[in-house]
This record gives C-alpha cells, sequence and structure tokens, in this order.
C-alpha cells in the first residue's frame, strides 16, 4: 500500500515553464513492478486474472470516456506520451521518453520511444501522435457532443468550435520526424504537462481508426451511438489487447500483448467481470470465481482481511458533492435554497456513519493538499434551524426535489444507496420531500444527469486525474454545464483565467478565489467528502500497486 502525499503534485504542470521538466528514461528505468505496492517478488507467469468490476464500460475508446469502469480497461490496453509513476501523481515517461515546453509554454516538443507498435502492428512514430491529436481536434457533430469531456476541459474547443464560445487551445501538430512530435497551442496552459497524462488523451493506432470508422457517433435524444472502434476494436500501444466484450455475461476479456516495448504482463489474459451488487462481488471472490474486486464495502474490510484477502487502500484525491440542477425546480435558482440544502446536511456524520474510515468533511470542491485548496471559505454547518429559515426567506414551502443517484459503486461514493438515503433523511427534517431515482451509472444515470437535465439534485464526484487544481474546479465550473444548469460567464471567465496563469504562486491565489466564490456567490454544488477508495486481493496475487488517480495496471500483477 503506498501513500502519497498530496503535496508532491504542487505545480508540477508549471515545472517545465521554467526549463526545468525535461524527463528522461533514467528518471524511470527501474520497472513497474520494483516501485512500491504489494510486489511480492518477480512472481508467476501465465494465468487468467479476474477482477470484480462495479460497472460496464460505456465504450472502449478513452476520448469518449471519463469514468472508471470505462477507464480501467482502457488504462490496460493504451498509453499517452506522459505517465505516472506507480502509485502516485508523479510524472514519469510515457510513449514520450522526455518532453520539453518552449514559446511560452504554448510550443512543447515530445521525444517519443523507439520501436513501439500498436497491436495491429501500424508502427507508433509522430505521424501518429499528431493524427491522434488533429482527430480529436476536427471531430464534429454527435462525436464532438458525445461526453469528449477531458478535451472540452484541457483543449476549449473545436476546429468548428462545436458549442465552445472561445478560441481553442489547440493549433497544430508537426511530425518533425518519426521521433519528434511537436505541439503547437494557441495559448499557455497551467493544466500541462499533467493533463497529457490523462487516460482520455491515449494514443490510437491511426490505422485502426480509419478502419473502423472511429469518428461515426450518431446521437438519438440524450443517447449515442459508437463507433466498431470504440466497441469491438480498440487498439493501442498497451500491454493488454482487446479480445472481446460479451455483454451477455458481462464480461471483459483482455489478452497480454507479447510485441509490448515494455515488462510483458505476468498473467496471459485479464478478465473484468461486470457485477454492479458489492456483496454478490464479495461472495464471488468467496467462491474464487474472481481474483479482485473494486470497492470494497468499508464495513467488509474486516472480515475480508480474516479470510485471508489483501484489502489495499488507494490514497484519498477525490471529492464527492451534491449537484444542484438549477435549471430544473425554479425554487433551486435562488442561492438561499442552495444554502438551505447545504445547512440542512449533517456531513460529520455522513462522514462518521456511511463512508470509510480516513474519510473527511469537504469544505471545497477539491482535496486538500492540491495548490489552489483554501479552507478559508463560506462554510455550512449543519443547522437544521437555519436551512427552514432561508426556506421562509425565500418563499418556499412544500419543496419536493428528484434526488439522482448512481446505484453502482464510486472511488468517492462506496456506497451510494446509504449515502443518498442519509442526505435524503436530513432534507426532509427541513420540510422538503425528496423522490430517489436510482439508476445504473452508464444505464441512465450519466445521460439523465449530464445530457438531459431531468433531476433536482445529485450525488456525484470527481477522482483527480492529476495534480492541479483546473482538474476539479475547471471539471466543473468552466462552462455551462447541464449538470449544475446555470451559467456564470463570471464564474467562467474567472475559472479560465485562473487555468491560463502558470506563475505558480499567482495560479495558487487565482484558484483560491475561485473556490471562495463558488461556494458564497454560486454554491452550484455542495461539497461532501473526501474518502479513501480500496481494492481487494485474493491472498495468492502480487504486483499491483494502489493509485491515488484509480489508474491502475493489471500487468505487475501475477497468481501466486
Amino acid at each position: 500500500m503506498v501513500h502519497t502525499r498530496l503535496a508532491r503534485t504542487r505545480r508540477l504542470a508549471t515545472i517545465g515553464l521554467s526549463g526545468a521538466l525535461v524527463l528522461s528514461m533514467a528518471a524511470c528505468a527501474e520497472s513497474q513492478r520494483d516501485q512500491g505496492g504489494d510486489t511480492g517478488g518477480s512472481g508467476q507467469v501465465g494465468g487468467t486474472l479476474v477482477i470484480g468490476a462495479a460497472g460496464a464500460p460505456k465504450n472502449f475508446d478513452p476520448i469518449f470516456n471519463d469514468d472508471g469502469e470505462s477507464l480501467r480497461p482502457a488504462e490496460q490496453m493504451y498509453e499517452r506520451l506522459v505517465a505516472y509513476k506507480p502509485g502516485t501523481t508523479e510524472l514519469a515517461p510515457g510513449l514520450a521518453e522526455r518532453w520539453e515546453p518552449s514559446n511560452e509554454g504554448k510550443t512543447w516538443t515530445f521525444t517519443l520511444r523507439k520501436n513501439v507498435t500498436f497491436h495491429d502492428g501500424t508502427p507508433f512514430n509522430a505521424a501518429a501522435v499528431c493524427a491522434n491529436f488533429d482527430r480529436w481536434f476536427n471531430m464534429k457533430g454527435a462525436a464532438a457532443q458525445s461526453q469528449m469531456i477531458y478535451y472540452a476541459d484541457i483543449f476549449e474547443g473545436f476546429a468548428t468550435n462545436e458549442g465552445a464560445t472561445g478560441e481553442p487551445v489547440y493549433k497544430n501538430c508537426e511530425a518533425r520526424d518519426d521521433s519528434t512530435a511537436v505541439l503547437n497551442l494557441t495559448k499557455s496552459k497551467g493544466a500541462f504537462p499533467a493533463a497529457f497524462g490523462l487516460t482520455s488523451l491515449s494514443i490510437s493506432s491511426p490505422t485502426a481508426l480509419r478502419q473502423f470508422d472511429a469518428d461515426s457517433v450518431t446521437q438519438s435524444g440524450d443517447s449515442f451511438t459508437y463507433s466498431a472502434y470504440a466497441n469491438e476494436h480498440p487498439t493501442g500501444t498497451g500491454a493488454f489487447k482487446f479480445e472481446s466484450f460479451d455483454k451477455a455475461n458481462n464480461l471483459i476479456t483482455l489478452v497480454r500483448n507479447d510485441q509490448y516495448w515494455g515488462d510483458k504482463a505476468k498473467v496471459d489474459k485479464l478478465v473484468f467481470k461486470v457485477i454492479p451488487d458489492e456483496s454478490a462481488r464479495k461472495e464471488e471472490l468467496r467462491a474464487g470465481t474472481i481474483d479482485g474486486y473494486d470497492l470494497p464495502n468499508p464495513a467488509d474490510y474486516g472480515t475480508l482481511r480474516e479470510a485471508g484477502k489483501k484489502v489495499l487502500i488507494r490514497p484519498a484525491f477525490n471529492v464527492l458533492y451534491l449537484g444542484v440542477n438549477q435549471s430544473g425546480n425554479p425554487a433551486l435558482k435562488d442561492l438561499r435554497v442552495r444554502q438551505a440544502l447545504a445547512y440542512a446536511i449533517n456531513r460529520e456524520q455522513l462522514v462518521k456513519n456511511i463512508m470509510p474510515e480516513g474519510a473527511s468533511v469537504a469544505k471545497v470542491a477539491m482535496p486538500p493538499g492540491l495548490a489552489g485548496y483554501t479552507d478559508q471559505v463560506q462554510e455550512y454547518p449543519y443547522d437544521p434551524a437555519k436551512a427552514r429559515d432561508l426556506l421562509a426567506q425565500a418563499g418556499v414551502s412544500n419543496l419536493t426535489l428528484k434526488l439522482y443517484q448512481p446505484i453502482d459503486s464510486r472511488p468517492y461514493m462506496p456506497n451510494p444507496t446509504g449515502v443518498a438515503g442519509a442526505v435524503a433523511n436530513d432534507l426532509k427534517q427541513v420540510g422538503i420531500n425528496i423522490e430517489i431515482v436510482a439508476l445504473p451509472f452508464n444505464g441512465g444515470f450519466k445521460d439523465d444527469v449530464q445530457q438531459s437535465g431531468k433531476h433536482d439534485i445529485h450525488l456525484l464526484g470527481w477522482n483527480g486525474d492529476y495534480g492541479d487544481a483546473g482538474n476539479f474546479l475547471g471539471t466543473f465550473f468552466a462552462r455551462q454545464k447541464t449538470e449544475f444548469g446555470f451559467s456564470e460567464p463570471a464564474l467562467f471567465a474567472q475559472v479560465a483565467a485562473a487555468d491560463a496563469t502558470v506563475d505558480p504562486a499567482a495560479h495558487t491565489a487565482a484558484y483560491e478565489q475561485v473556490n471562495k466564490d463558488v461556494m458564497s456567490k454560486y454554491l452550484p454544488a455542495i461539497p461532501l467528502s473526501h474518502a479513501p477508495s480500496a481494492i481487494v486481493l485474493g491472498g495468492n496475487l502480487t504486483g499491483f500497486v494502489p493509485s491515488p488517480l484509480t489508474n491502475e495496471r493489471y500487468s505487475t500483477v501475477s497468481k501466486g
């Protein structure tokens, strides 16, 4: 188990702008299996590893995904230009051996690994890198609107400006030679280089993208249908290759990539078995039909360990919040009503009774330790009388709200049903009637909350992907979103200005002010908690390294 101090992430993204960030292979020469965690020695080779997953993936094309259940299998098949040292938020070489900024951070030069091939035999080179960036930038119509959340947040628009209001960050990509890709931007961003490590920005085979019509995305109402590439032919450079997704039996099967450029995977096959119910995952582990599962119920940690299982805890790098849709019930447009919701929720009791050991009450919508975090904000301690008074001031009575919750466990919310019940009970105590709507995360919840806006309030959260405040505050509040149903151009501009600030002290101060203003002026979401998540493995497994980013790779895991 690795406990990483979140302070390590402070302004990694700006180190390169002073010329200090030129990473080389020497910085990461040791094998991943020797970098901490439950390594257990070299381990055996071969066999099939079966891991229980809490939900089904939406598809296997990383650019269209932002949830853990979709990105977990993608993480095994794909790689990015920049990686993270296993078990940490520290940057490390990925498909690029090193990178260097110039032109005040508007130009990034990547020196690429040689002798790397995609799973279909296509060579990995600078042309392939540029093909991917150009593909993302030139998305149109349904493809551009279909949950390209990370790209939209980082690059702020497309070539045809699909729904964006400002100038896109991406300008062009040059393949200077096979091993040198140069990315040109229209402006500098404090999120880089850390954001280059996002799983969503994984590099796909240009050949497979063309062959399987990767950008063919169609929309019907609030739902999207993806291409053969996304569903049946994902093609990266990773240690595992896609074999099949048996939807009837909820089995995703990957096989070892024997042509992988780095350390080969220990097991022959990696299977993710989708088991939404946590109790069912636990029983399958006991029966030996799976070798481990993600997001065990914190109440089971003790009994699992007594049974000889390994419960590995990830460092908390997340936030759970109650989101408020201001375009839903008209009463929610009133700041006093949103403040009443905040005062009505007993977050101390929620953390104590529902969340796992090590959880803490959240004061803002990002975790402590990141530059830009501050607890010097307007707070909303549990005060039902204050909540009732604010509702009365707003002239609101007999308020009925639909509370949406996912039924699948999330890293920031291992027990969504328990959290929803506790929040609903607190709100009922101040006279707010609650109708709970429980849906599978990728089977209705995300569409209703993030696309159609059918909810009034909802439980959702975010597990950090890289060490910058923008990964939280920018993801939530950089633009108008159906999830929150509000338009605040002043706030959007404030977040954009913070993101564009690369001086470390000024960057920190700008995001601190965003936190203060979000909590006092806007309150589109009520921060609830930060919680460490866990994964449980059979006692015979070795080599797993838990990550605060929940982006673990299973290539180092072996069965004893």
